[in-house]
């Protein structure tokens, strides 16, 4: 069975595999920069971190960016993805540079 590779835009890409299971997660870092957008989550984005990358950044699969970019805020990627709630936005550059897409 061949080996999986996934995506630049996946969190598992830096993840190795074998023909049965992934290996342990290896996160990808998200850095922290000036230009980062502080965006309160309003009823649009309520729990759908997925339709907030996707208007980003033209990728509904960058879901996982937001919950490394604010690892203190969003504990859980999806649930504490929440009406009210601050977070920062990576500039749609900086994904390209560090993510390779």
């Amino acid at each position: 069975m061949a080996k999986v590779k996934y995506t630049s835009v996946s969190p598992y890409y830096n993840t190795g595999t074998n023909e049965f299971y992934l290996d342990l997660m290896v996160n990808r870092s998200i850095p922290k920069n000036a230009d980062d957008r502080l965006f309160t989550i309003n009823q649009v984005y309520n729990l759908r971190p997925d339709l907030l990358a996707y208007d980003l950044y033209g990728y509904s699969e960058l879901w996982w960016v937001f919950a490394q970019r604010n690892p203190n805020t969003l504990v859980d990627p999806l649930g504490d993805f929440t009406l009210g709630k601050n977070i920062y936005l990576p500039q749609l550059e900086t994904l390209r540079e560090v993510l390779g897409f």
